[in-house]
């Protein structure tokens, strides 16, 4: 009842009571007691509750429905004010609208678009509609209300409205003219307007401007003609448009809902911008895997092939109806069947196999070389339920690698070649016990630049040298015969180490090997002295085992590598006790990638002194420290380089005079010479002796400066005569013209010495001369 119960709503039947309260509807003039019978069997038999009151508001009449829903009795109602049937907070403006209904006197039907609201006895209320009708009477104007409970229909309209916000979907309802009329949040929130923006509006707000038009056309046809289901995804590309003028893809499931209102229609709507995209991304994998040049296929755990891309049929030769339901083992050769096998048990387990490279069978039987990579596919609850490959045809790589080798193979083969022709084999020098062991390179680009070298320097004398061109391949190996032709060279012509490097070190500039070093040793044995002179460019230190000693450094400056260039080379002298053994390397033999090359070093004099201890050979010693640090033989990826020489024993004599640079002092000379030899049995060689002296003397006196200092030395099978000045120029041998007298000697020393020649000194030069004894 609510707003406006204008006539009382009439709950009973029967007229019991009817006459006390003058309740009863008087006929018109004409009209029959059996009219009224009439009227009153109508009201009962009526399925509404029926109040009658007059124009006071009072209750007159009323049906047996109206005690059922309001809980009253007949008695109790009539003749009482109708606002008792109205809950307490609308009375007041209750008496407004009946007043004004009895002065308009219109029928207003059912559902007028009212909330009205009736109260029971029981003091509960309840959402009803009223119907009003006007009735003219002898005893004047009553008002039949018609009252109708609709609580179940509302609890069904707010059951209904809950399932709406409920749903996942955005649900728009329309009626047959294309009007909102209804909406849920999830409408809100998809198309971006607040509920209250769309209600009332034409549903063509929600549609693109450019699809309005056919919009209406699609919507009229269904509303005429269709009135079926439509479900989502119907086939048509559908969109939506929000509030900010962004469009997005849509689904639309269309269900008609005939209503007392006419015709309305449910439209749930979905985004499927999401959907939309993964598609798109799906359709863009799709074509990738059908372009790949790779063959791409799928396969059930237990090997049944499920995919098989256009890559896979020319790889294989097997068409996609050919190969899709057969077992994957049919790719492989019968050798490798278990492989296939094994692979799968990976996969079970949810392995991913990356590059795996293997053998496989094309239809025509040709074998093929190829890189796999294998993964698991996975379901929803990650459970694999199949494996995806890629293969790959690596056989031209595989040809291509196999043809490298061979090319390293013999490329590396001709710089060991190379390597060991420009090497040379150093020549045995008597007295000079050495052992030397080389290993080339076994991993990485090939043979290094390693080299050494013995070199007899005359009168007892002997450089040993040895290098490191930094690089691998050919050029180390063209580098490395360049630099030890050169440093022999040099050598011979008994230059000081110091000297020798500093040329060496113009050599390397002049090669143009960008960003070139070598490191370089250069060590000058004088038994004699019982010193070595040394003078190193960077390379590792010189181990001296000294007999009865523990293995120590051999003191010398450090120099920068050959190759830096504006270096100042210098060099030092140390007495080394005869029998000692000098140990020279390269880095090969103590740089190791995992460890510090100073405690390969403290390994390296370790095994030298294990070696040493128990008074071994010298090349027993070089193969125990091969074992210890190379225990791998083919496992090094540099040159390897170890030389061991040992300092020879002190001549069996010497003597030495100091003359002045005068005329007498060549007598003098020869008369020292012949009582010397004669002391030592050397009479038969004294007449050479005494005459090469008196040349070398003779030029001493007449070109150099004195003191003059004649030094002999005598082993068991040389003697060997130094005549030492202060001047520094050379002396160079000349063919004399038949009418000078002077020319001759030099060519004269060359003649009957076995071996001669000139080393600078640090005070000027010594000339040198030896005979065999």
């Amino acid at each position: 009842m609510g707003d406006t119960i204008t006539a009382a709503v009439s709950d009973g039947t029967g007229t019991s009571g009817c006459a006390h309260h003058h309740c009863a509807v008087h006929p018109r003039d004409g009209e029959s007691p059996r009219a009224e019978d009439r009227f009153r069997g109508l009201l009962e038999a009526a399925p509404d509750a029926m109040v009658i009151v007059d124009d006071s508001g009072t209750i007159r009449l009323v049906n047996a429905q109206t005690e059922t829903l309001f809980g009253y009795q007949r008695a109790d109602l009539l003749g009482r004010p109708v606002e008792m049937l109205i809950p307490g907070r609308f009375r007041a403006q209750h008496g407004a609208h009946r007043d004004g209904y009895t002065g308009t006197r219109q029928v207003r039907p059912m559902g007028a678009g009212l909330e009205l609201h009736g109260l029971r006895k029981d003091g509960s209320e309840f959402p009803v509609e009223i119907s009003l009708s006007p009735l003219e009477t002898a005893d004047g104007l009553l008002v039949s209300a018609a009252v109708r409970d609709v609580s179940e229909r509302k609890a069904a309209e707010e059951r209904f409205r809950s399932l709406l916000e409920s749903a996942p979907d955005a649900m728009v309802i329309v009626d047959d003219n294309g009007t909102i009329k209804l909406v849920n949040a999830q409408t809100e929130t998809l198309f971006g307007y607040p509920r209250k923006e769309l209600l009332g509006r034409p549903v063509d707000l929600l549609v693109p401007e450019r699809f309005r038009a056919h919009h209406r056309l699609h919507r009229g046809g269904y509303a005429a003609t269709n009135r079926q289901v439509r479900p989502m995804g119907a086939g048509l590309e559908l969109h939506g448009l929000r509030k900010d003028g962004s469009e997005f893809p849509v689904e639309i499931s269309l269900s008609p809902l005939e209503t007392a209102d006419g015709l309305l229609v449910s439209a749930a709507v979905r985004d499927v911008s999401e959907r939309k995209a993964a598609e798109a991304r799906i359709n863009e994998l799709a074509a990738l895997v059908e372009s790949s040049q790779d063959a791409i296929l799928a396969k059930t755990l237990d090997g049944r092939i499920t995919y098989w891309n256009t890559a896979a049929q020319r790889l294989y030769g097997y068409t996609a109806e050919e190969a899709i339901g057969r077992h994957v083992s049919m790719l492989a050769p019968p050798e490798r069947r278990d492989e296939i096998n094994l692979l799968l048990e990976e996969l079970r387990e949810g392995a991913k196999i990356e590059h795996f490279e293997t053998l496989r069978l094309t239809s025509t039987g040709v074998m093929l070389d190829v890189d796999v990579t294998l993964w698991p596919t996975r379901d929803t609850r990650g459970t694999v339920i199949g494996a995806c490959a890629i293969v790959r045809d690596i056989s031209d790589r595989k040809r291509a690698e196999a043809e490298l080798t061979e090319l390293y193979e013999q490329q590396k083969h001709i710089a060991l070649t190379l390597q060991r022709s420009l090497m040379g084999t150093p020549p045995a020098i008597p007295g000079l016990a050495t052992a030397s062991r080389y290993r080339p390179a076994t991993q990485g680009a090939g043979v290094g630049g390693d080299w050494f070298d013995l070199i007899p320097l005359g009168a007892g004398r002997v450089g040993v040298l040895i290098g490191d061109v930094m690089g691998r391949g050919l050029e180390a190996a063209s580098v490395m015969g360049q630099l030890r032709s050169a440093a022999h060279a040099l050598a011979k012509t008994g230059m000081q180490p110091r000297q020798l490097m500093q040329a060496l070190d113009a050599v390397v500039a002049d090669l143009a090997v960008p960003d070139q070093l070598v490191t370089c040793c250069y060590v000058v044995i004088a038994p004699d002295a019982g010193s070595v002179t040394t003078c190193s460019a960077g390379h590792l230190p010189t181990l001296v085992a000294g007999p009865g000693e523990s293995i120590r450094r051999l003191p010398a400056p450090v120099n920068a590598p050959l190759g830096v260039g504006d270096v100042l080379y210098q060099q030092s002298s140390v007495e080394i006790p005869p029998g000692a053994t000098l140990v020279l390397y390269t880095d090969g033999m103590v740089e190791t990638p995992d460890s510090d090359i100073e405690h390969q070093i403290d390994v390296l004099t370790a095994a030298l002194s294990d070696a040493f201890a128990s008074d071994t050979s010298l090349e027993a010693a070089a193969d125990h420290v091969l074992a210890t640090l190379l225990p791998d033989a083919e496992g090094h990826n540099d040159d390897v380089t170890l030389l061991l020489t040992q300092f020879p024993a002190p001549p069996l004599a010497t003597a030495t005079a100091e003359l002045p640079a005068t005329a007498p002092t060549v007598a003098e000379g020869r008369s020292f010479v012949v009582k010397t030899l004669t002391a030592w049995d050397c009479a038969h060689r004294a007449d050479d002796a005494r005459l090469l002296v008196s040349e070398v003397l003779t030029n001493a006196v007449q070109h150099a400066e004195g003191p003059l200092v004649l030094h002999l030395r005598r082993t068991t099978t040389e003697l060997a005569v130094e005549i030492s000045d202060l001047s520094p120029h050379l002396p160079q041998p000349r063919l004399a013209a038949e009418d000078e007298e002077s020319g001759r000697g030099l060519i004269l020393v060359d003649t009957l010495a076995d071996n001669w020649g000139v080393r600078p000194t640090d005070q000027g030069k010594t000339t040198w001369f030896t005979l065999q004894l």
